[in-house]
């Protein structure tokens, strides 16, 4: 997709820049190209970005200054994380770009409370740790944890691998600390699991993709540690098999389920292929895969529980073949085969990816009508279909045919990508389950989002950021 897709913003003065570098001091920006040019291009290189600043503020207070020099100056804002987003709504074309990455402080830990107050620049990966350092679990987990940041993943609203039993970002967060487009401070950082005072102030910026604000900390939920881990690698003949496996063992285990990540034997050809020090898990090939992994507070509790499992789905044929990691380090490397789907997808080329949602109980089904559709479009068409189908969400990732001219098929992306919405929106879905719109699929959300939460969405950007200066060409 080419950059002329978006609009321009308009040129910033050199007096704004100026005020901007005098509040931040030289630490705080960079015009560096060494420096801000990785901050410029998405992840797959699907966009090329540009900025007159890179800023780099060091606190809140600081931020809150910048943006109100932006916002008495009509400057548009673009802020970013860690630059992992695949929607491309942190690349600025021509907007100032807010990086928070210099604000890494751990406020506060609290294990009685079961919560960690944290900057916005600290990577997941951080956060995993700085909980693990108390005693408690932190379960948001994504591949690109050890980059993506506590504020980005927020304003993204990620999913993860651990949504089964845990719930997206939104159910991780207790309170948030937000400079808003007019320069104010938004003080929510509490650690309250009930407060019923009328609107939920926080859930406003959480998934709004830095539209109504820059989240510059975060209270965040801990859990326990659990015990003892399964994990197991588990082959049907049919995806609708994978997903009956997924019910019973959500009974099976009462609720100890943490992972349940589909995988089609294609996209596991690819990361063999392509992924280094990667090998088959089962002696034989088989149609699809799931990789699943049950925690206990039981220190046998996991082991016990999968065990029984896999026993009963024996038993009902409803898997063809299994095999249970015997230690971490054959867990990780299960996990490998799920984790670098995407990384073995871009070696082979051109690729339209979706990140869909649809009802669990039909999406079996879903996949197999996407399919056909997908090869009735184009024929020769390479599908890969893999995700967290334990909560209906799946990538549905349509590669270029071998021996196609990959510009042609890059061209086709917007008519491809309506094969597979309209028939996601038959099925009452979502058009995008956890990456966002993004500039990506902002305009294309509008043929399948309700018009009034349209309408709402509209008049309550209005209200906080009348200017339009906060990421402008993101959402609505």
């Amino acid at each position: 997709m080419s950059t002329s897709a978006f609009a321009e913003a308009p040129p910033v003065a050199p007096d704004v820049i100026a005020q901007i570098k005098a509040v931040v001091g030289e630490a705080g920006y960079s015009e560096d190209a060494m420096r801000v040019d990785p901050k410029l291009t998405e992840w797959r290189g699907k966009w090329k970005g540009h900025t007159p600043l890179l800023v780099l503020p060091k606190s809140t207070e600081e931020v809150a200054a910048v943006v109100k020099i932006c916002y008495d100056n009509n400057v548009a804002i673009t802020p970013q994380g860690g630059n992992t987003g695949l929607v491309g709504g942190q690349i600025p074309f021509g907007e100032i770009l807010i990086s928070l990455e210099r604000m890494k402080a751990i406020r506060d830990v609290a294990p009685t409370d079961d919560t960690m107050v944290l900057e916005a620049g600290l990577t997941l990966l951080d956060a995993q740790q700085t909980a693990e350092k108390a005693n408690r679990y932190f379960p948001l987990s994504l591949a690109a944890e050890g980059t993506a940041t506590v504020g980005g993943v927020i304003s993204t609203n990620a999913g993860g691998t651990a949504v089964l039993r845990y719930g997206v970002t939104r159910d991780l967060v207790s309170g948030l600390e937000v400079v808003l487009p007019n320069g104010e401070i938004f003080n929510g950082l509490k650690r309250l699991r009930k407060d019923n005072t009328g609107y939920d102030i926080k859930h406003m910026f959480i998934g709004a993709e830095g539209t109504l604000g820059i989240i510059t900390a975060a209270s965040l939920k801990l859990f326990p540690i659990m015990n003892s881990r399964s994990t197991a690698i588990v082959a049907f003949e049919s995806s609708q098999k994978a997903i009956d496996l997924l019910v019973r063992a959500k009974q099976e285990t009462g609720g100890q389920v943490e992972a349940f990540e589909l995988m089609g034997r294609y996209g596991l050809s690819l990361v063999l292929k392509n992924i280094p020090d990667t090998r088959e898990p089962l002696g034989a090939e088989y149609p699809w895969y799931a990789l699943i992994e049950v925690a206990s507070g039981d220190p046998e509790g996991a082991s016990a529980s999968m065990e029984r499992l896999l026993e009963a789905a024996f038993e009902e044929d409803l898997v063809l073949d299994a095999v249970i990691a015997q230690n971490e380090t054959q867990a990780a490397e299960f996990w490998r085969l799920r984790e670098d789907h995407s990384a073995a997808e871009k070696v082979e080329g051109a690729a339209w990816k979706h990140d869909i949602s649809v009802p669990l109980s039909r999406m079996a089904e879903y996949m197999e009508e996407g399919a056909k559709a997908i090869e009735a479009f184009l024929p020769g068409a390479r599908l890969v279909a893999f995700g967290h189908v334990g909560d209906g969400n799946v990538h549905f990732n349509v590669i270029v045919p071998v021996g196609m001219d990959p510009a042609t098929f890059n061209a086709m992306r917007d008519e491809g990508a309506k094969v597979v919405h309209d028939l996601v929106h038959q099925y009452e879905g979502s058009i995008s389950a956890e990456h966002g719109l993004g500039r990506m699929k902002t305009q294309e959300a509008l043929l399948y989002k309700d018009p009034v939460a349209i309408a709402a969405m509209q008049a309550l950007r209005l209200a906080l950021d009348p200017k339009r200066i906060m990421n402008p060409h993101v959402l609505f």
